[in-house]
């Protein structure tokens, strides 16, 4: 479904010039929900904003659905970390989660259709005639998450999503979203910088490098499909996991990957 190939983003100006993401190659299969973790400053919101179209890469290319990716694609959304900046305050809710379905030119009709749906599988849908500032954060973003799959998009994209809610509303919002991979089938690219949130989340965690960014090493997560907060993150399992993907952001802050373990 996506597929990157030879990635590499470069900012000039002011006389400088900074290589930010260096050779990126992987691909994500249709249905797959991968996780992306790094040192911080790796370049994974540079990698996130190529993938969505925001940015130009400086060389290589990103496939979706076999078809390059020169601007915002219509199969694919974006859910983003600042919440309280992507929703328009002056709007209700159900307004915000049906404004990108107006490019669709799809009737009134079917618009509210997808709209009820989309609010009421994050929660909310007695929240639909509130406006975001009546909500709380975790709320917030559930509405943001909400306006993404009401687009209906083959491709969803989120960028640290839940880094400013407090820990037990990320981890409903973490199941939340396994909840919605599983029943919808979509494919999800997920940046953290949280550990522990990739291993729980991920059939497959993408661990980066440091900048200038390469993937230092693509990692399949064996835990059971159903997951819990309460039994999965006490599992030994899921320990090995952890414990494995914290080694390798260490040494990639060093500059290079630790020796491979029999995982």
């Amino acid at each position: 479904m996506l597929d990157v190939r030879g990635l590499r983003k470069v900012y000039e100006g002011s006389g400088r010039r900074v290589e930010a993401v260096r050779d990126l190659t992987f691909t994500v299969d249709a249905g797959e929900l991968v996780c992306l973790v790094g040192p911080s400053g790796c370049g994974k919101t540079t990698l996130l904003k190529c993938v969505a179209g925001l940015l130009d890469p400086t060389s290589g290319e990103i496939l979706l659905g076999g078809r390059p990716v020169s601007g915002p694609p219509p199969g694919m959304a974006v859910v983003f970390q600042e919440y309280g900046r992507s929703l328009f305050p002056w709007m209700r809710v159900a307004q915000n989660v049906e404004l990108p379905l107006k490019q669709k030119r799809l009737g009134r009709d079917r618009r509210r259709e997808l709209v009820a749906d989309a609010l009421a599988s994050v929660g909310l849908a007695d929240a639909a005639g509130a406006y975001p500032w009546q909500l709380s954060g975790g709320m917030q973003q559930r509405a943001a998450i909400a306006r993404a799959l009401a687009y209906e998009p083959e491709v969803l994209l989120m960028d640290e999503p839940f880094a400013a809610v407090d820990a037990q509303t990320r981890a409903e919002l973490e199941d939340l979203v396994r909840g919605l991979w599983r029943e919808r089938g979509i494919t999800v690219l997920f940046v953290t910088h949280d550990i522990d949130e990739a291993v729980y989340l991920g059939e497959r965690v993408l661990i980066l490098s440091a900048s200038p960014t390469v993937v230092q090493e693509q990692l399949k997560i064996d835990l059971p499909t159903e997951r819990d907060q309460l039994h999965t993150r006490v599992a030994p399992r899921f320990a090995e996991l952890r414990t494995h993907v914290y080694e390798q952001i260490q040494a990639a802050k060093r500059g290079g990957p630790v020796d491979k373990r029999d995982l």
